[in-house]
């Protein structure tokens, strides 16, 4: 085992997590720890692009976007937020037009905007000009990006380490501490090319490790994608919000979930039925199909229920180009079009393009105040401990979150969780290590190396994937949601007899996905446990059972804590809900109407 010391350890090298970096580790000794090349983090597979009110093209302003936020996000967004959000937007572009990310350009040489799902001028009058762009490679140019000016930087990265714990001076799931201060310490590292455990001691620890799309089968995630720093946050007595918030991204390609980006639409795509009509008319009479992620995913699923799908099986519906000039996509969608053509082996410019919903983005994750500082209970933090990203819910995105906010929230709350973390680690003093801090991760490492015999991993995953696909996916029911948690707590109970078939050291990834495995099936049962109780549909969650927003019982965040392991009631779940209030500065709910 070996001890390293930092003042600032960054957990993941996506958008989040570099652009934390850079901040950080120009004021503090900073290491960044990842378990992929930085260039392969999941930030790359954002297509459309990072919106900010910069008016390059059409007016608009900073208000106007707070409200397109907080109104996408079904009024669950906390508004304080969005605002430092919408305010910080247009420096977080220019920042990085500064560091010669390649934006699209005007005529008149400004950086491009074109329009997205959700965004509109004064307050829902119209489609705006929102979204700064690089074609539709946005995602994969700022990642880019980022990492030169790391580099540049000279940022420690560690590349390949799986972070598998995360130390804490108090144990909160067997004592809560409230009022008292719990600091980090640290974190525990596996090195995937000598199987060598790492201790990391840190005075500040940023979580930047991305979403949790592998628990569903259909998916735009990566198989990287498996919510380990929830799940390790979540086992430490740290509570988990709005969890039950999963987007579904309409344009998947159909059977394969694949992402279209909604730039697609933004550029004059339109969805279609299996009759050729443009049915979003009839769900969005304003902006049609450039309505929030949620609305169309639900229209899709909706049109393919009641028999007007697209196909043989009549199970998709289809996105159109063939109205649109061939150079003109060419130019602005170069990767759609190819997608198309390589995986479904359609001409987009002659044919429409099958498309289905996909799990996408998990809109909640690990709580946090707006400077990113960790929340152990609704108003306690964790000193040191930081989160960024689409693992932390600051509360930008509310219950859905609108397209190229995303792009937005790694820059703006990752630039806030590096300046944090370097500003606590300034002042604080070391916290020492506990007694034995990699023993709870060696103890399990070869439980699962030395099982002889039992469970596949992949076994249990597939089944896990499928029961979620199936019963939690864009409607949901109580019937639908208690059978998928039966399937789950039968999982749980398969999961602790898994084998894996690599018993070697040296890049055994077969180890490390059964260990991914278990953060799936925790956040799985975290997302239906927090679906079942809201008995309400808002945002990405849809119960058919109880179809309206009910803002008098619900207007509130679910917090879901797990309950120490150990005896407890036969039958007793192992998620407890609490709730926290929503924050609330200007715009009072109304009904959501596009």
């Amino acid at each position: 085992m070996q001890t390293h010391q930092y003042d600032v350890v960054i957990v993941g090298a996506g958008g989040a997590g570099m652009r934390a970096a850079l901040e950080s580790s120009s004021r503090a000794r900073t290491a960044v720890l990842t378990k992929l090349y930085p260039t392969r983090s999941h930030t790359g597979a954002a297509q459309g692009g990072m919106c900010a009110a910069l008016a390059n093209v059409e007016e608009d302003n900073w208000e106007w976007h707070t409200f397109d936020t907080v109104k996408g996000g079904d009024y669950l967004v906390d508004q304080d937020a969005a605002e430092v959000m919408a305010k910080e937007a247009i420096d977080a572009v220019l920042d990085l037009e500064r560091m010669g990310l390649p934006f699209n350009r005007t005529p008149e040489g400004r950086i491009d905007q074109r329009r997205f799902g959700g965004h509109t001028r004064n307050h829902g009058e119209a489609a705006v000009r929102r979204a700064c762009y690089a074609a539709d490679r946005t995602g994969h140019m700022i990642l880019q990006t980022l990492y030169q000016q790391c580099v540049k930087q000279d940022v420690a990265f560690f590349n390949e380490f799986y972070v598998l714990d995360v130390l804490l001076d108090t144990d909160l799931m067997t004592d809560p501490a409230p009022g008292e201060p719990v600091r980090v310490s640290g974190v525990v590292a596996y090195e995937l090319a000598t199987g060598e455990i790492h201790v990391f001691r840190a005075k500040s620890v940023v979580f930047a490790t991305g979403g949790a799309g592998k628990i569903y089968k259909t998916t735009s995630n990566a198989h990287t994608l498996t919510g380990d720093g929830m799940a390790l946050t979540l086992r430490r007595g740290i509570p988990l919000e709005d969890m039950e918030f999963f987007q579904f991204h309409p344009t998947g390609l159909a059977g394969l979930g694949i992402l279209l980006s909604e730039a697609a639409r933004g550029e004059g795509a339109i969805l279609r039925n299996g009759d050729g009509e443009r049915f979003m008319e009839r769900y969005a009479p304003t902006i049609k199909d450039l309505a929030p992620r949620d609305i169309v995913a639900r229209a899709m699923a909706n049109e393919v229920r009641e028999g007007r799908g697209a196909g043989p099986n009549k199970d998709y519906v289809l996105l159109d180009l063939t109205h649109l000039e061939p150079a003109h996509i060419e130019a602005k969608l170069p990767d759609i079009t190819e997608f198309a053509r390589t995986y479904l082996g359609i001409e987009p410019f002659t044919e429409p393009v099958p498309v289905y919903p996909t799990a996408h983005y998990l809109m909640g994750g690990i709580p946090t105040t707006i400077d990113a500082e960790v929340l152990r209970t609704n108003t306690d933090v964790v000193g040191g401990l930081f989160a960024a990203g689409e693992c932390a819910c600051v509360s930008v995105h509310g219950s859905n979150r609108l397209g190229t906010n995303s792009l937005l929230d790694i820059n703006v709350f990752g630039r806030r969780a590096g300046l944090a973390a370097a500003a606590y680690a300034a002042t604080a003093d070391w916290i020492d290590l506990p007694a034995d801090p990699a023993g709870a991760v060696v103890g399990e490492l070869e439980r699962m190396r030395g099982a002889v015999t039992g469970e596949r991993v992949s076994d249990v995953r597939k089944a896990l994937q499928e029961t979620m696909d199936a019963n939690a996916q864009v409607f949901r029911t109580a019937e639908s949601l208690e059978r998928a948690l039966a399937d789950i707590a039968v999982l749980q109970e398969r999961y602790r007899t898994v084998s894996v078939q690599d018993k070697g050291s040296r890049f055994n990834t077969d180890l490390l996905e059964a260990l991914e495995l278990g953060f799936l099936l925790d956040l799985a049962e975290v997302v239906v446990v927090g679906a079942l109780a809201r008995q309400e549909s808002r945002g990405g969650h849809f119960r058919e059972d109880f179809p309206t927003r009910d803002d008098e019982r619900f207007m509130q965040h679910t917090m879901a804590y797990l309950r120490p392991a150990g005896p407890a009631a036969p039958g007793a779940p192992r998620v407890r809900l609490d709730h926290k209030p929503v924050t609330v500065t200007r715009y009072q709910p109304m009904e959501r109407k596009y």
